[in-house]
């Protein structure tokens, strides 16, 4: 499908930023390309091929995430242990150190910031998401305000 080579970044950034374990990735990937194939045929071209992927995207990845919260604790010590691992490594890379911060933000917010460094504009962003673009510009501020502080928050040594 030509689809979705043309969208394979809109598709990797989205599942990396819910799901930052490579194997959990790949299984994310793998849950919102057999989406996008069962919904290829209603698909009326009344939107960008790249709206339609993310929010087909979106809608995959929120509802994993919903039923996985729902699994037992015991399931979920792993993503426990990775996540205290991912959190105290020293991070050399640039991209892993944002990867990293915006793990720690709300599912929508984690949206917005994936569409922006994506390139969308506000309007773009909310035509996806359902958001008014002022909602859009807001709630960017906030989250550049969030990321700033947790940034400043965790990257000095305790005195």
């Amino acid at each position: 499908m030509n689809m979705l080579r043309d969208q394979q970044r809109v598709i990797n950034s989205l599942c990396s930023v819910y799901y930052p374990a490579a194997e959990d990735m790949k299984d994310a990937r793998q849950d919102v390309i057999l989406q996008l194939w069962k919904a290829w045929s209603s698909f009326r071209n009344e939107s960008q091929t790249s709206t339609w992927v993310y929010r087909i995207g979106l809608n995959t990845l929120l509802n994993k995430k919903r039923q996985e919260s729902k699994q037992p604790l015991a399931s979920s010590f792993n993503n426990i242990d990775e996540l205290t691992l991912q959190a105290t490594a020293q991070f050399d890379d640039d991209l892993e150190l944002l990867k990293q911060i915006i793990g720690w933000l709300g599912n929508l917010e984690k949206a917005i910031v994936v569409l922006h460094l994506e390139g969308y504009k506000h309007k773009e962003i909310a035509d996806m998401l359902n958001l008014s673009p002022s909602n859009v510009g807001t709630r960017m501020n906030r989250i550049k305000l969030k990321l700033k502080n947790y940034h400043q928050q965790n990257s000095h040594e305790p005195q």
